[in-house]
């Protein structure tokens, strides 16, 4: 990944989620339309800073597109619940001023990124949920759509496998068998993080969740510091994983604080993270990071990661361990 010596007008980077994700698994006609979506996203945060815009807008917008797009786990390709729900959860920040907005378990609302936004901006909260975030979402005149909007027959697909695969009493251990035909159905998240003109980070995520979740089960994705941070002394992190490991080690926080407290690189702390401490505890996954002075860490300890990232004068899409 860039390492500057000298700070670039503007720095993005996207995630699509982490997992099982390896080319021998991935038709030619599926990795080009990845690479095609991831593509698109980036270049809707690469115009918005290019223009001069803020970091906190090309968060947005990269996030809100790829919440339509049903490639990716969350808003229109999210995951089902076991009772064959879609219920999504996003956080944004704004490493300014350390504010931050968060949403757990909609079920109603198209763009669930641009709801934890107004969460931060028009609301003395920091995190809503369920009814009453869509209540507030409606309030604020977001966009409100029938829950069957966010049906697609490929995440129906998965759930039903895992439906029946609960009903076989091997395996014994792990929560569920992986469907091979949905390799990210397990860690699908969507994330950006940007710094802007201005020296100002953001960072955003949103997701559907793990397929066949139970019971309001909610992850990461929403949790600020596990799963989004933002600071401008230090940077800006959206994880995808296993939410559960990323909660319990406050993953996105951590890596400021190593930062921020221990003086390491973006690099030195997201490897440490990513690779060393969520390994030894068995949390798979990954990130994406932003530094104050526009270098930029993508690791992941998956098989592969939906990923692109932009400068002025470079940029990169990929999916493998490339």
């Amino acid at each position: 990944m860039p390492d500057h010596t000298k700070k670039p007008a503007f720095a993005i980077a996207i995630h699509g989620g982490a997992g099982a994700i390896r080319r021998e698994n991935m038709s030619p006609e599926k990795d080009e339309a990845y690479r095609a979506a991831l593509d698109t996203a980036l270049r809707i945060g690469e115009t918005v800073l290019r223009n001069g815009g803020s970091a906190m807008d090309a968060v947005t917008g990269c996030i809100s597109w790829l919440e339509d797009c049903p490639l990716f786990n969350a808003g229109k390709g999210a995951v089902f619940t076991h009772d064959g729900r879609n219920e999504l959860d996003a956080s944004i920040m704004d490493g300014s001023n350390q504010m931050a907005g968060a949403v757990g378990g909609v079920t109603t609302v198209r763009h669930p990124i641009l709801l934890a936004r107004a969460v931060m901006e028009k609301s003395p909260h920091v995190f809503l949920s369920g009814r009453g975030a869509e209540q507030f979402a409606g309030e604020q005149g977001l966009e409100i759509v029938d829950p069957a909007y966010f049906y697609t027959q490929d995440r129906w697909d998965a759930l039903q496998k895992l439906l029946k695969d609960e009903k076989d009493p091997a395996p014994k251990s792990g929560m569920h068998r992986v469907p091979p035909h949905s390799p990210d159905y397990k860690f699908g998240t969507v994330g950006c993080v940007a710094l802007d003109k201005n020296g100002n980070l953001a960072a955003g995520t949103s997701t559907g969740g793990m397929t066949n979740k139970r019971w309001n089960r909610i992850g990461d994705t929403p949790v600020i510091g596990a799963g989004t941070y933002a600071s401008n002394d230090a940077c800006a992190v959206s994880c995808t994983g296993h939410g559960e490991y990323f909660i319990r080690y406050a993953v996105a926080y951590d890596i400021y604080a190593l930062m921020s407290y221990k003086g390491l690189s973006l690099q030195e702390a997201t490897n440490e993270v990513v690779h060393n401490k969520l390994v030894e505890k068995g949390g798979e996954g990954g990130l994406i990071a932003v530094d104050k002075d526009g270098n930029i860490a993508l690791p992941f300890n998956s098989a592969g990661m939906y990923r692109a990232w932009a400068t002025p004068d470079k940029r990169s899409v990929a999916i493998y361990q490339e």
